[in-house]
């Protein structure tokens, strides 16, 4: 680490005297790690994404004099970050740059709310001492979409167990063991990964493990009754360790910081739980004042929907048709004023109208969405928002496509534009999709020809390929007609042309 050690003790003697005149008893032990305060969190996950949004959080909260615990976290899977976050002391550096309003607005922050990393895979038995400590009341994880999956090959006596349920299972049962099944000694769940309902899945899976290993009933009792698993809703882009500019940013800190990750201004987080639960994460994590922007909520559906909606929804309904008009990046695409005005209309004309939630709220949020996607410091590649755009069509924008028509008794013109321009995209050689979808277009677009082209057939087929919809697009009045009229458009002036056409109406 060459210098770093040093520049890393000063600041945190510095962070230590700050804290300790807040009153709390952090001091810097002989390993140059932060201690004091006890453990209150196991982290599943050392990846960037916890770092520069959970850790974060809980560091901002112990400088406040809030939460006043630490984080130990587990290395999920036998490759990771243990041995270089233990090196640093577990603290590293949070640079989050963006826009707020149109302005360009940065923060540096270095946390230090990690007290170890534990890599279970060389350290199985201090891994399952955890479990014992009584003070540990939150688990926290992000092992991609991937980690809550029930693995055949687990086993109880592994160590340890391949799949993060099957880690969680073994774990609470040690803890219920240690603990003779006190109702007390349970956790709340705040699982992170980006799914459905991922408490729900999370709990689900965990029982199936302790049913097929023959746990105790008693066992199966304890972690229905005495733990939480509460589904959430995460969302900041994590742009992780800024290579390209690792020479810039350690003359700007002023020390080298190999465990530095890079992010957007904007975060939200939203946690679904009972009353009860959510009385006892407020007192612990009062998160609201600590200027955080994180809601607590017995149902959490509203903000997935508008996040769906106004920010997932903007962007499959934009990036086919900029991708067709030359574009490569969300930043450029930003910076063209015609693709400005089509996501005005969309957005503000669209798709708020058909969400039935605060209107100020939504206002607020369609406004950052315009922030994140100008953000200078992010380069999103249209391409790799494009993958699997059917799919994402049908769960971002084909719903508001039918709220607005069952609230209007007429089509939206920019929504049903973004259905022919995924037409026109998937004649492209840039496609990327599943086999049987690219097959479909591909078999769809070889009959026509540039002298005969039936755009109209093309779109009806598409509209009633119900393995795309779920339905058949055609039953939706003038829905098939209208986006065949845009798409004959598209392949004869252009799509530039046609947003002309279309923003002019």
């Amino acid at each position: 680490m060459g210098s770093y050690n040093k520049l890393d003790r000063d600041f945190l003697q510095r962070e230590s005297n700050f804290l300790r005149n807040m009153g709390i008893g952090f001091h810097i032990n002989k390993n140059n790690t932060v201690s004091g305060l006890e453990e209150k969190v196991l982290q599943f996950g050392e990846g960037n994404f916890l770092r520069a949004f959970m850790d974060s959080f809980i560091d901002k909260l112990n400088i406040k004099g809030f939460f006043n615990g630490r984080i130990a976290i587990v290395q999920p899977i036998p490759q990771g970050m243990a041995n270089e976050l233990n090196a640093q002391g577990c603290c590293y550096t949070v640079v989050l740059r963006g826009l707020e309003g149109g302005k360009p607005v940065a923060s540096k922050q270095i946390v230090t709310s990690i007290n170890r990393v534990i890599n279970p895979y060389t350290d199985f038995d201090t891994y399952v001492e955890t479990m014992k400590n009584p003070q540990l009341r939150y688990i926290i994880s992000n092992t991609t979409e991937a980690g809550i999956a029930y693995l055949e090959t687990d086993k109880l006596c592994d160590r340890p167990p391949a799949s993060f349920p099957g880690k969680v299972t073994a774990l609470l049962y040690e803890r219920y063991k240690h603990f003779g099944g006190d109702m007390a000694k349970g956790f709340i769940f705040l699982p992170c990964e980006l799914i459905d309902n991922s408490g729900d899945t999370l709990k689900e899976v965990v029982l199936c493990y302790a049913s097929k290993w023959k746990l105790p009933d008693d066992f199966i009792t304890w972690v229905d009754k005495a733990n939480y698993f509460a589904n959430t809703l995460v969302d900041r882009i994590v742009t992780g360790y800024p290579r390209d500019e690792a020479g810039v940013f350690e003359a700007e800190l002023g020390y080298k910081d190999d465990m530095l990750v890079t992010g957007e201004i904007f975060h939200f987080f939203a946690i679904e739980a009972p009353v009860n639960v959510l009385q006892e994460i407020e007192s612990d994590m009062p998160f609201k004042n600590a200027g955080l922007n994180v809601v607590l909520t017995s149902d959490v559906t509203s903000y997935k929907m508008r996040k769906v909606r106004i920010l997932n929804g903007s962007h499959t309904m934009s990036v086919l048709a900029a991708r067709l008009a030359g574009i490569e990046t969300v930043g450029e695409m930003m910076g063209d004023p015609l693709f400005i005005e089509y996501l005005k209309k969309g957005i503000y004309e669209e798709i708020i109208p058909t969400l039935d939630l605060d209107e100020e709220d939504l206002m607020s949020f369609a406004a950052s969405v315009f922030d994140r996607f100008s953000n200078p410091h992010i380069k999103h590649y249209l391409l790799s928002i494009a993958l699997n755009s059917v799919s994402k069509f049908k769960a971002r924008v084909l719903p508001t496509i039918y709220d607005y028509y069952k609230k209007k008794d007429r089509l939206p013109d920019v929504l049903t534009f973004s259905f022919a321009a995924l037409i026109a995209f998937y004649k492209t050689n840039e496609a990327n999709d599943s086999p049987e979808v690219l097959e479909f277009f591909n078999a769809q677009w070889q009959q026509a020809t540039s002298e005969t082209c039936d755009f109209s057939a093309i779109v009806s087929a598409t509209c009633a390929h119900a393995a795309f919809w779920d339905t058949d697009l055609n039953k939706l009045p003038g829905f098939a007609h209208k986006a065949a009229g845009y798409l004959q458009s598209i392949q004869t002036v252009g799509v530039a042309e046609s947003l002309k056409r279309l923003l002019l109406r």
